[in-house]
């Protein structure tokens, strides 16, 4: 994948337990592309591409910023950053892509932070702030060490709701939610357990509430009953049949299509693609619940076809 921009690492510095934050700039210091809360870039680290959220409370329009959280039992990427990436280094960086964006004009929003998923919500927290518009973030992880941001959180007094594991167990996520007012939208990052039990309390009429998600890894979905289906790329006149057990990008690409990509996971939104006939079958974990009825786009990198033929504007 190609890189928009080529960025400079002024500082590199570790903010929690196993996180590390990387100020980005240009090599002459110059202005960067403008970008909205919830905004990723993709970060080229070595033979990698990865995708992080832009952060901070305070935007500069001469820098970015990201945090990283090792993962040992990652695909390299965090590893790479943590022990390669160093101070001075330049670095491979993709403009700014927002799909968690603050998409409602609520009177109340919560945010619920998992660990390193508090890394987007802070400059929607800035955004909101600035509008004093109403909000209320519930902060969870491991322990106090392991979170990000605590500091800096601090001055925003008991609208932060700090809850580490080893000081109050996992946390209950109907209870926390229950008491919020009936129109309230929740936006959450985190660890897929604690985004799958959100999807689980918000559907559950008892406390239903309209729910904005952003995964770091993908869904998990059962393959087993996976059938073969056609694509046609209406633009290049090309027809292709995606076998059970590959994807749409995979062929494309084959096929010479040329379907620009990123995390092929379906999280990072790049490859979406625009659908002129058939029924996909979503299956990534960025378009909304309303996106994913319209059948306008879909992820060719992991979703695939509920009706024999497919035709993507491509």
């Amino acid at each position: 994948m190609n890189m928009d921009l080529e960025l400079h690492v002024a500082q590199k510095r570790t903010i929690a337990d196993q996180i590390v934050e990387l100020t980005l700039t240009r090599p002459d210091g110059g202005t960067l592309p403008e970008w909205t809360p919830g905004a990723h870039i993709d970060l080229r680290l070595g033979d990698l591409v990865r995708q992080y959220s832009l952060t901070g409370l305070e935007a500069r329009p001469d820098r970015w910023v990201v945090s990283v959280l090792r993962e040992p039992a990652g695909r390299g990427g965090s590893q790479y950053v943590h022990d390669v990436l160093a101070e001075g280094a330049s670095i491979g960086a993709s403009l700014p892509r927002n799909h968690f964006p603050l998409r409602s004009d609520a009177d109340n929003i919560l945010f619920i932070a998992g660990g390193i998923g508090i890394t987007p919500m802070l400059p929607m927290i800035s955004q909101l702030e600035q509008q004093a518009r109403t909000w209320n973030l519930i902060y969870c992880g491991r322990s106090r060490t392991s979170m990000a941001y605590l500091d800096e959180l601090a001055k925003f007094g008991d609208r932060v709701v700090v809850r580490p594991d080893d000081e109050y167990g996992v946390p209950d996520l109907a209870g926390l939610i229950r008491p919020t007012a009936p129109d309230t939208v929740v936006y959450s990052c985190g660890p897929e357990g604690m985004l799958s039990t959100l999807e689980t309390v918000c559907a559950d009429p008892a406390h239903s509430r309209t729910l904005v998600l952003e995964r770091f890894v993908p869904k998990e979905y059962d393959t087993e009953g996976d059938t073969a289906f056609e694509v046609e790329f209406a633009q290049s006149g090309v027809t292709v049949t995606v076998p059970a057990d590959r994807s749409i990008l995979e062929v494309a690409e084959e096929a010479g299509i040329d379907i620009l990509s990123s995390c092929s996971e379906g999280t990072c939104g790049t490859c979406e693609s625009p659908v002129l006939e058939g029924i996909p079958e979503h299956r990534d974990s960025v378009l909304t619940k309303e996106e994913r009825a319209s059948n306008a786009t879909m992820m060719p990198c992991v979703s695939r076809c509920r009706t024999p033929r497919l035709v993507l504007d491509l």
